[in-house]
């Protein structure tokens, strides 16, 4: 009987499963796939593919060669609406309209509040960040390995990532993003979210927009990012109970509005950096550079590229 290996994504994050063998049962699987994600079998929800698609796990009998499973795929968890229980008691009478809304078209609030990580402005935030929404904790040497997975991905297709995209030679650039003093953006957002399988919105709060990568692909999960046009910081869920969520269904368009509105207040209040008066440190020769615009120059006319947050 052959071996099988899955890489799991939950809201624990993404780990490797190698337990199990093509004659293991359904039930099994379901069982390591709770102690993995913390979600009961009984609201165990598994989607595998491309676009990723629930797979049938109702028969516990069934061996996992049975359902169609193969070595090396991943499998996403998610968890299952708890069922409705009828009511016993007598219906609610309507309640009478106020200001023209009904009181039983008033929705549930979410339990919880979307709110803003800070992580340190070390040239990293990016990755650092991305680390954060896929792992749940603050872990600031995540950058290397992210760092090598995009010049990994990046060297393997000089069409795509030619000098026009990158603005500088493809090889030259491998070199340069990894190093801890480079900055990671748009490129490297969607090389991650191609990666990690997961839709990443980063929330521009000095344009009030939201930035989807990955929205294409139909992946199943999304995570949110805070950028303020120099700084990347992570979006989460406080729950009532102190937990922390940071992926969040796809189809899940509450919390996106939630995150909508918080770009449009933070640009409101200017919780942005204006990027013609911040100040930069270059990080070859140390001169203080004031702006964007100082900084092009200076890499221009030095070829310097390696900058700093002051």
């Amino acid at each position: 009987m052959a071996s099988l290996a899955f890489k799991v994504k939950s809201k624990n994050g993404q780990q490797i499963l190698k337990d199990l063998t093509s004659d293991s049962t359904v039930g099994e699987l379901k069982l390591f796939l709770s102690s993995i994600s913390d979600v009961s079998c009984e609201r165990i929800c598994v989607l595998c593919g491309y676009p990723p698609k629930p797979i049938d796990v109702s028969n516990d009998n069934k061996k996992l060669s049975e359902i169609g499973l193969k070595t090396g795929e991943t499998l996403i968890i998610e968890e299952k609406s708890p069922p409705v229980t009828p009511s016993v008691t007598k219906p609610d009478v309507a309640q009478p309209v106020e200001n023209g809304t009904s009181h039983e078209s008033i929705s549930p609030c979410r339990p919880g509040i979307l709110m803003k990580r800070v992580v340190p402005s070390d040239n990293s935030c990016l990755f650092t960040s991305i680390g954060f929404v896929l792992n749940g904790n603050v872990d600031t040497s995540v950058h290397t390995l992210m760092r090598q997975i995009i010049a990994m991905e990046v060297a393997s297709d000089h069409d795509t990532y030619n000098e026009a995209m990158l603005g500088k030679p493809n090889a030259d650039y491998c070199v340069w993003i990894q190093q801890p003093s480079s900055w990671g953006g748009a490129i490297e957002i969607a090389i991650l979210s191609r990666f990690y399988g997961i839709e990443m919105a980063v929330v521009d709060t000095l344009n009030a927009i939201i930035n989807r990568f990955g929205e294409d692909k139909n992946y199943g999960q999304r995570v949110f990012l805070l950028f303020d046009g120099v700084h990347y910081d992570p979006l989460y869920l406080e729950q009532s109970d102190g937990g922390v969520q940071t992926l969040f269904p796809a189809e899940d368009m509450e919390v996106y509005g939630e995150a909508e509105q918080l770009a449009h207040e933070a640009k409101s209040s200017r919780q942005f950096t204006d990027l013609n008066k911040f100040t930069l440190k270059c990080m070859i020769c140390s001169k203080l550079l004031k702006g964007q615009v100082e900084a092009q120059n200076h890499a221009k006319e030095t070829k310097h590229a390696n900058f700093g947050e002051v």
